[in-house]
């Protein structure tokens, strides 16, 4: 870490409960309602939660059933994601009015390096202040900004004062508030790993800062050096516009349980044929091919097969589909959810950069 880039001015922007608040802004009835964006039946999903509905517990990923209990008044919407998509772009030319150095997350988030800029501000603060104004004019909407010197620090501060918010974490802040950060705040860091870093006694950023590199390694492999220095404030990952991306998947939730192989591969076909017409679409193909599986009782299985040579059409795709579905039978209970992925993924001339997300396809949507 000796030989540490020149300091960075980095902004994250995150919109605010973007599909609900497209629905909202398009539908003024539901302003001031809570609102989720997913398939309202037994076996649905929410994709997205306004920040009305929030107050009372629903979240994204929830299931239908169980958010409706939490918010007996909650009004579902179904999603309409090429006006997500449409409203995404229209974001990204206004990041790239700023500057070329744009990494989207997602249809919704997306890192900026703001360094040297085509505006020549040299504040980033101001430019987000910027970005942030530009965005609602253009979409009606509201946007969230962190500002720091890293992708770690912006990220988490975009989440600081949202909705609708800003927040600036500055070098000389860095270092300690990433001490004060409970780990589960740390970008990377999901429940399983939050959970066996409690088990080790590591809870906070200033924990993991007490760790001895090789202890961090020795329990969580190469994410170990990742820790060790964001702990301290530290991470020199570039804004990245041509990132690849690492996988193609599609899946669903199902209104009922399927309980035959013929069952799900006719529900397998569809979610083949997206992933297939969205990686050749983009020249990119996989060598491992994943199915996943979710038993009615919620419990998930996966299993993968690589391939000597890239795949990445129907054809290539669904006879191993169609073993890794056969190994697993008989099925002991029902199947609610079914997913389809590439992995390992090797790109052709246009085949780099973030890749919008595909769709999810919900049976009850």
């Amino acid at each position: 870490m000796n030989d540490a880039p020149p300091p960075r001015k980095i902004i994250h922007i995150d919109m605010d409960a973007f599909f609900a608040s497209v629905e909202q802004r398009d539908h003024p009835e539901l302003r001031g309602h809570p609102v989720a964006v997913g398939g309202q039946g037994e076996r649905g999903v929410v994709a997205a939660a306004s920040y009305e509905a929030r107050v009372f517990g629903v979240r994204s990923a929830m299931a239908s059933a169980k958010a409706r209990r939490l918010c007996p008044d909650l009004i579902f919407v179904p999603h309409r994601f090429e006006v997500y998509r449409h409203v995404s772009r229209q974001i990204r030319e206004i990041f790239e009015s700023y500057t070329p150095l744009v990494q989207p997350l997602s249809l919704d988030e997306a890192y900026l390096d703001v360094t040297e800029n085509l505006m020549g501000i040299a504040s980033a603060t101001q430019i987000a202040t910027e970005i942030r104004e530009a965005i609602r004019k253009t979409t009606g909407l509201t946007a969230s900004a962190g500002v720091s010197y890293n992708k770690f620090l912006a990220k988490i501060a975009s989440d600081v004062n949202k909705p609708d918010g800003l927040c600036v974490i500055t070098p000389a802040q860095g270092p300690d508030f990433a001490a004060s950060l409970p780990v589960r705040k740390f970008h990377g860091i999901g429940p399983a790993t939050a959970a066996k870093m409690e088990r080790l006694g590591i809870a906070t950023g200033a924990d993991l800062r007490d760790k001895q590199r090789d202890y961090l390694d020795r329990h969580f492999g190469k994410a170990g050096g990742y820790y060790y220095w964001a702990s301290r404030g530290v991470d020199h990952r570039p804004v990245n516009p041509h990132q690849e991306r690492k996988s193609i998947g599609s899946e669903t939730t199902f209104a009922h349980d399927l309980n035959t192989i013929e069952a799900c591969m006719a529900k397998l076909r569809p979610l083949i044929e997206s992933v297939a017409r969205y990686s050749q679409k983009h020249e990119t193909a996989g060598r491992t091919v994943t199915l996943k599986l979710r038993y009615a009782d919620f419990k998930t299985v996966t299993r993968s097969r690589s391939t000597v040579h890239p795949v990445h059409t129907i054809h290539e795709i669904e006879p191993i589909i169609a073993q890794l579905i056969a190994g697993l039978a008989p099925f002991a209970q029902g199947i609610r959810l079914l997913g389809v992925t590439l992995h390992n993924l090797e790109s052709g001339d246009g085949a780099t950069g973030t890749l919008p997300l595909l769709d999810i396809i919900d049976a009850n949507a």
